[in-house]
């Protein structure tokens, strides 16, 4: 079992619920954060000391204040954290529901397991805690599991992932060729972009570029 935890929640509410779920499991070794700022910062120092976390549990969505942070998101906070200290075991408990959000997170920060917030949502973290800790075996809600059977969000590739975030910021399709040679996104011409922007409507069935945008959004694409 894990041996030292760092929990980044801001809701003190929800922070005293995983606790007490550690405690259950003989956890007792807990560190608690609100800000992802500051899951980064503590993460360096055990590290710097020779005393890592073997177990990460976060939020994604942190609410802002009157602090100025770096790292506003639970996602962005676990891409950095995952270079820092790639074997580390992280698990994300969090209401959101979003496909391609959580099918990102998974894939590419290779999060260890995935607990959507709600009912009978503090037996599920319990159960992936003790899941992970004795295999490499991922573990997700009953209720996301779903989420990884669906084709929509398994068959758009990250190129089509910038063309619909530029898309939802309001950059036409006009302006899109312009836009990707100044990122430096490749192929970047018209006709291709034309083309992909095509495909994305018939794939989501998608009647216009505003329909298809919406639909993104539900999927957690844009």
């Amino acid at each position: 079992m894990f041996k030292r935890v760092l929990i980044a929640e801001d809701i003190d509410s929800i922070n005293i619920g995983v606790i007490q779920a550690l405690n259950e499991l003989s956890i007792t070794n807990i560190d608690h954060v609100k800000y992802c700022d500051d899951a980064i910062l503590k993460i360096k120092k055990a590290i710097a000391d020779n005393s890592p976390y073997d177990l990460f549990i976060s939020d994604l969505s942190f609410e802002q204040d009157h602090r100025d942070v770096r790292v506003k998101s639970g996602d962005e906070a676990i891409q950095q954290i995952r270079v820092l200290q790639p074997a580390l075991k992280i698990i994300v408990y969090s209401v959101e529901d979003k496909t391609f959000r959580i099918k990102s997170l998974f894939e590419n920060s290779h999060i260890n397991g995935y607990v959507q917030k709600g009912r009978n949502s503090i037996d599920h973290l319990k159960i992936a805690i003790g899941q992970i800790a004795d295999s490499d075996k991922p573990y997700f809600s009953p209720s996301i599991q779903h989420i990884f059977k669906e084709k929509s969000s398994r068959e758009i590739d990250d190129y089509d992932v910038k063309i619909i975030q530029q898309l939802a910021i309001g950059v036409s399709q006009d302006e899109m060729e312009a836009r990707f040679k100044e990122l430096g996104i490749t192929p970047n011409s018209k006709s291709t972009i034309e083309k992909r922007i095509s495909k994305l409507k018939d794939h989501f069935r998608a009647n216009n570029t505003v329909h298809l945008i919406a639909i993104a959004k539900d999927f957690g694409i844009a």
